[in-house]
């Protein structure tokens, strides 16, 4: 390895074209995965900042502090960067559903051979 990056302790996100981190997000307490979501800089750094989950809306093209509206904020306990600082885990403490359709993860349905299956 001869980028200091994959190996280094220097904090140094690599970004995509669009100016995004991909965001994975668990529950601290139970390791479910809540949620999949992007960041810019500005989210990262808010984020970092606070201690409270933030993104960036691609659909919406807007910073996007998760559970303004809802309440339901992700209360960061940890964050981690994986090996070549493109994708960041957030281990959160959630305040209530994750998901904007009030379920507790996004990833509420099974992919099977017929299409999809609500997990319960």
């Amino acid at each position: 390895m001869t980028d200091g990056r994959d190996t280094g302790l220097a904090l140094d996100p690599r970004y995509d074209a669009a100016g995004l981190l991909t965001a994975v997000v668990t529950d601290h307490a139970s390791g479910e995965l809540l949620m999949v979501a992007h960041m810019n800089a500005h989210a990262f750094a808010l984020t970092r900042e606070t201690r409270l989950a933030h993104f960036w809306s691609r659909s919406r093209a807007a910073l996007w502090k998760k559970g303004e509206t809802s309440g339901n904020m992700l209360r960061v306990v940890e964050m981690r960067i994986d090996c070549d600082q493109d994708c960041v885990w957030l281990i959160v403490e959630p305040a209530g559903p994750a998901c904007h359709t009030g379920a507790r993860s996004c990833f509420f349905r099974r992919v099977t051979p017929d299409g999809l299956e609500r997990i319960e």
